[in-house]
């Protein structure tokens, strides 16, 4: 018995595509393009990485650690190349609450059970229901994720070591002039040259300028120092003093009971945004599937990260637009991305530190510009009233809740919508037959049509003889068995005789497992022969 189990779990492992580019050629341009763009993404990822950190509480090496195993493992075994992952904002404020009550070691041990989740939905192929998040979902989620990336750099125009105060006065014109001066190289570069990504020489001029002409601005130093060692082995669990001076997490269920509230929802938060980020990507570079491999290396890769002192993360559609938008394609830039980072950390922290705040806030806002779905503002009023709602909802519930509540919500209400809008479909056109009545429905039958599909019936007024054609309807669910149930005794009551005619196969397989409702015959769902049920009542209680 467990042989069997085991064997149908592996069963549904499938050989990943581990190339380092599944679709492009590897010629020497395109690999000076993947490590010049995977440089760029590697910059960007230093000031987000220590801002999240600050986020959830934990010492900013935490969240640079995290960025690159996450980052690294992903590029190697992800099920898109050309993504880029690392510590998020999205898990950081769900994160704090734990770290603040229990401290580092316990995020740690979440971080493996989230990774050990994740895995165990990858396995299960639970990646594919992201294709039920319609597309007006999609729209609000995009929108919504670049606002968050947009207000999350208005702290960088605060005054170092001082989140309360503002830059006013020359700093703060310093400050915009150097943003607005790095989002015009970004816009202006390619149409002179391709040989270099923008974002890269973007970074690279305005950094330039503001070492050569010692204007004072904020760096990266400011926020925090990155320098530190290669990340190395530790386990959270256990008794006595971890990582940053606090207690290890025991090995005991009460601390499962702790942790596991926060490692479902940061599971799931993590593979929300990282399928979504997949399809985004997919849709930019023209691939497809990898879902379920993605969900296993995301879920690889925070374990892992859980045992080597990283907060955990998840993909980042931000750094992941700046790899797309700066060429990145193969599992070459993420790889190449996460290296330079940790040769940021090692051995080069004096010389990032220098890099302006101002230059990479000007890359991340080329990345809101270029994310928003401004198609999405013209459409709003050409789409169904609903579909809009739902990317003015998704939108909103992202930038003031979070991602997952946001898709979950958006999910929702457009499935409600649906549901009433198929309901309203149900009616019926009646006809005379063989001194019978006939009443060809037509909508699904499911639970939202039931009631409706109830009324159609005149049932004091009609002859002895009933049949419900279902060549244009379908039998969908219990509330529908129910339904036609509830007819039949209505007409039973009276001593009048109801008959169902021309169930598909579907419906037909759905009332006789039921086994109540049909007496049996020898019919075809195919529809070759007509065949009329009889109705059996009595079973479901109906009235």
């Amino acid at each position: 018995m467990a042989r069997a189990l085991l064997a149908s779990f592996a069963n549904r492992i499938e050989r990943p595509d581990l190339r380092l580019s599944p679709n492009d050629e590897l010629t020497p341009s395109r690999i000076k393009t993947e490590l010049l763009s995977g440089l760029t993404v590697a910059l960007a990822l230093v000031p987000e990485a220590v801002a999240f950190a600050f986020v959830a509480g934990v010492h900013p090496l935490v969240g640079l650690y995290a960025a690159f195993m996450v980052g690294l493992i992903t590029a190697v075994i992800g099920g898109r190349p050309g993504m880029i992952s690392g510590a998020t904002g999205a898990l950081a404020v769900v994160m704090v609450a734990l770290v603040a009550e229990h401290g580092v070691e316990y995020l740690f041990a979440t971080v493996v059970l989230m990774g050990l989740l994740q895995v165990f939905a990858g396995v299960m192929h639970w990646g594919k229901f992201i294709r039920l998040v319609p597309h007006p979902v999609m729209l609000g989620f995009v929108n919504g994720l670049a606002i968050v990336i947009f207000l999350a750099q208005m702290t960088q125009f605060k005054e170092p070591g001082n989140t309360d105060a503002w830059l006013s006065g020359m700093s703060l014109y310093m400050m915009l002039g150097l943003v607005g001066l790095t989002m015009l190289i970004i816009w202006g570069l390619p149409k002179l040259t391709s040989i270099i990504p923008a974002p890269l020489a973007g970074i690279g001029v305005v950094a330039g300028l503001v070492i050569a002409f010692g204007i004072d601005v904020p760096t990266v130093g400011d926020m925090a120092s990155i320098k530190g060692g290669l990340p190395s082995f530790h386990n959270p669990f256990g008794t006595g003093e971890g990582l940053y001076g606090t207690a290890l997490a025991p090995f005991t269920l009460e601390t499962l009971w702790i942790i596991l509230p926060y490692a479902v929802i940061l599971a799931a938060i993590g593979l929300i945004e990282s399928l979504l980020t997949l399809n985004l990507v997919g849709e930019m570079t023209g691939q497809r599937g990898g879902a379920s491999q993605e969900c296993i290396a995301q879920g690889t890769s925070n374990v892992i990260t859980g045992f080597f002192g990283g907060m955990g993360g998840c993909a980042m559609i931000g750094q992941s637009m700046i790899n797309v938008r700066s060429g990145g394609r193969t599992r070459i830039a993420g790889i190449a991305a996460a290296i330079f980072l940790l040769l940021f950390i090692v051995v080069a922290s004096s010389w990032i530190e220098m890099i302006p705040l101002a230059a990479l806030v000007g890359v991340m806002f080329m990345v809101v510009i270029g994310t928003f779905a401004w198609n999405s503002l013209k459409i709003l009023r050409r789409v169904p009233r609903t579909d809009a709602f739902v990317i003015l909802l998704v939108t909103a519930v992202t930038v003031y809740e979070d991602l997952a509540v946001a898709v979950v919500v958006g999910v929702i209400v457009s499935a409600l919508a649906y549901a009433w809008n198929a309901a309203a479909r149900i009616h019926a056109v009646t006809r005379e037959e063989d001194g019978g009545k006939v009443y060809d429905v037509e909508g699904p039958l499911f639970f939202g049509s039931a009631d409706g599909f109830i009324e159609l019936f005149d049932v004091k007024n009609d002859p002895d003889l009933v049949v419900i054609e279902f060549a244009r309807s379908r039998v969908v669910d219990q509330s529908a068995l129910q339904a036609i149930e509830a007819v039949a005794l209505k007409y039973e009551a009276l001593g009048k005789k109801v008959q169902l005619r021309h169930l598909s196969r579907d419906c037909h397989d759905l009332l006789t497992k039921a086994g109540h409702l049909v007496v049996d015959s020898d019919d075809d769902p195919d529809y070759e022969v007509a065949v009329d049920y009889s109705v059996k009542t009595g079973i479901l209680g109906g009235h």
